[in-house]
């Protein structure tokens, strides 16, 4: 079971690592405009491209989100969903977006994986130990308030930066200690003799944040607006009806539907408007990030926070 997890895990992470389209160009055969959609394959905008909707759009698949959002500062897409860390270093990096949505909290969706036979008990048996994660995703935040939680500072452990692809392998052959991840590889990596060291709850919200570049606003804010009101039906939707949601995406996931279930159980959560008490928690996280080093200065990210599609979130 093990080693046939890993060869899922392994397609899923070369799919992820592709960027994908569907459709054509940026226009229509008939010249109308067409929104060019980032997603990962996880959360509420896969479950959108399963369900058929935004069918004429360009959908470009990516690993993680800082992937998305690179193509969002190349103009490759108009719209993505990141994690709460990639908006910071997309900002730091002179990325230029709006955030127009979120979601709620989803702390157990994130979590550090040990193996059960290294007899770590919590975070501070890690101390001088190598932990992967991937530099600039969610977890990146989550690896700060954990370091904070447990009296601990980021050179009492080896920080091993690995993307997905190349965290999975290293840490199944033990070449890491620990490995922090978020759902679906989270769940995929849930085989017998892993246990959970430690997750969110308490430490992180680990929201999703939907990001936009300011020229599709400007240009293509219907299409905008009629994407955001299928995202949050579509949502809500598969909110309702799990059971049919998780045969409905574990196809588009690359998933046996056991292992879609577990992520989608606890990770998935509704959309829920911007509002001025989430710009000040991405804030938090952008001046804690500055503070460690972790992006070269200060960001204003609050100032990025873009509500003009409440009405459609609550």
């Amino acid at each position: 079971m093990r080693r046939r997890l890993t060869v899922v895990f392994g397609v899923l992470a070369l799919l992820g690592s592709l960027t994908t389209a569907c459709g054509g160009g940026e226009e229509t055969e008939a010249g109308a405009a067409q929104l060019k959609i980032g997603y990962q394959r996880f959360g509420g905008q896969s479950l959108v491209k399963a369900k058929g909707e935004a069918a004429d759009a360009q959908w470009s698949l990516f690993e993680s989100g800082p992937a998305l959002t690179e193509a969002l500062k190349a103009g490759a897409i108009d719209i993505g969903q990141t994690g709460e860390a990639p908006p910071i270093f997309a900002a730091a990096a002179q990325t230029d977006f709006k955030i127009i949505a979120t979601s709620e909290p989803v702390p157990q969706g994130e979590a550090v994986l040990v193996k059960e036979k290294s007899g770590y008990k919590s975070f501070k048996d890690l101390k001088g130990k190598k932990v992967a994660l991937n530099k600039g995703s969610n977890v990146n935040w989550l690896l700060v308030k954990l370091l904070e939680a447990n009296g601990m500072k980021i050179e009492d452990i080896q920080v091993q930066y690995l993307k997905p692809a190349e965290a999975r392998p290293a840490f199944d052959n033990d070449q890491v200690d620990a490995w922090i991840i978020w759902d679906p590889y989270f769940s995929l990596a849930q085989y017998e003799g892993v246990q959970v060291l430690a997750d969110a709850t308490g430490l992180a919200n680990n929201r999703e944040y939907l990001l936009v570049s300011p020229k599709a606003l400007e240009e293509k804010g219907d299409l905008i607006r009629e994407y955001v009101k299928s995202y949050r039906e579509v949502t809500d939707w598969g909110i309702a009806n799990p059971d049919e949601r998780v045969k409905l995406i574990a196809p588009e996931l690359k998933l046996e539907e056991p292992v879609a279930a577990r992520a989608l159980e606890r990770s998935a959560k509704a959309l829920a408007p911007v509002t001025p008490a989430i710009g000040d928690e991405i804030q938090e996280i952008a001046d804690g990030f500055a503070a460690l080093g972790l992006i070269p200065a200060k960001v204003d990210i609050k100032s990025r926070i873009d509500d003009r599609f409440t009405d459609l979130l609550q």
